[in-house]
């Protein structure tokens, strides 16, 4: 059985992406990994040539910048550096450079790897999700954040990312996946406020106009996460290769677990799935079998 790891990466260094620890944190598991890095103004090239220049072949890739529809350059970036990954390979490992795999879950990863390589029922293993916000120290607890999505696909080109590189589908039908004991830890929304701020700045520009986002984003110069309806505390530990970052962390945020900003209805629904464990309106692109 052979595994590719595989990303994509823009002005990581710019906007605060750990796209290092993302990297790192799934090549235990990968045989190789191919990553696009795209045009950048920032030294992200450099950055990632420092990684492990055996085991990481780098495809320089110029973004669309006049792509602005639904995110979709996200997905034609996905798209090149899959489609750059040899025949060989059975298994394909997608991290985006804000996601991390946690050292605790790569055996389990590797035996479903393994227990499911010759089905070919199976198109991809799906993943749980915790989603952390403002700091190192909550996690995202409403049902407005996804629970699960699918990183790891079989190496079949008629395979695409769909819509801003969330998920994938085949023919444009969603696939046929099984649900591993294994989460991704998503770091997309802890950064300092400044450079928080600028990401979501830069992130609305592959949506909207310049002028949409000047509208979006205002007069703002941080960005303000107390907006947020619900968090909770996390009570473990993080992947060892998040340790230095966190440690070197510097900005100041505090939340009351007690605060829930939801209205009744949302509350009503999440009373709903607590009692009965199903998520009234999930999206769900991918079939588990």
């Amino acid at each position: 059985m052979k595994v590719a790891g595989f990303s994509f990466i823009r002005n990581a260094i710019k906007y605060d992406y750990p796209i290092v620890e993302a990297i790192t944190s799934v090549l235990p598991v990968c045989d190789h990994f191919y990553i696009a890095v795209g045009n950048s103004e920032d030294e992200t090239l450099e950055l990632i040539k420092r990684i492990d220049p055996a085991k990481i072949t780098i495809i320089e890739t110029q973004w669309d910048d006049d792509l602005r529809e639904g995110g979709r350059v996200l997905a034609v970036e996905t798209n090149k550096v899959f489609d750059f990954i040899p025949p060989s390979f059975d298994w394909c490992f997608y991290i985006q450079g804000d996601e991390v795999v946690h050292e605790k879950f790569h055996e389990t990863i590797r035996k479903a790897m393994s227990l499911y390589e010759d089905n070919t029922m199976v198109e991809g293993l799906l993943f749980k999700y915790l989603h952390f916000y403002g700091s190192y120290d909550y996690i995202a607890s409403s049902r407005k954040w996804y629970r699960h999505e699918i990183r790891i696909i079989k190496n079949d080109k008629l395979i695409r990312s769909y819509r801003d590189a969330m998920g994938f589908r085949k023919n444009n039908q969603k696939l046929k996946v099984k649900e591993i004991d294994a989460y991704i830890y998503h770091y997309g929304w802890v950064k300092d406020p400044i450079k928080q701020l600028e990401k979501i700045k830069n992130f609305n520009k592959l949506w909207h106009s310049d002028e949409k986002v000047k509208e979006i984003i205002g007069d703002k110069s941080t960005f303000d996460y107390s907006n947020i309806d619900s968090l909770k505390k996390f009570d473990s530990n993080h992947p060892a290769v998040m340790n230095a970052r966190i440690n070197q962390s510097n900005w100041k945020f505090e939340y009351d677990p007690v605060f829930r900003r939801s209205s009744m209805m949302l509350k009503l629904l999440e009373w709903f799935e607590k009692v009965t464990g199903y998520r009234i309106g999930e999206y769900k692109n991918y079939k588990k079998i």
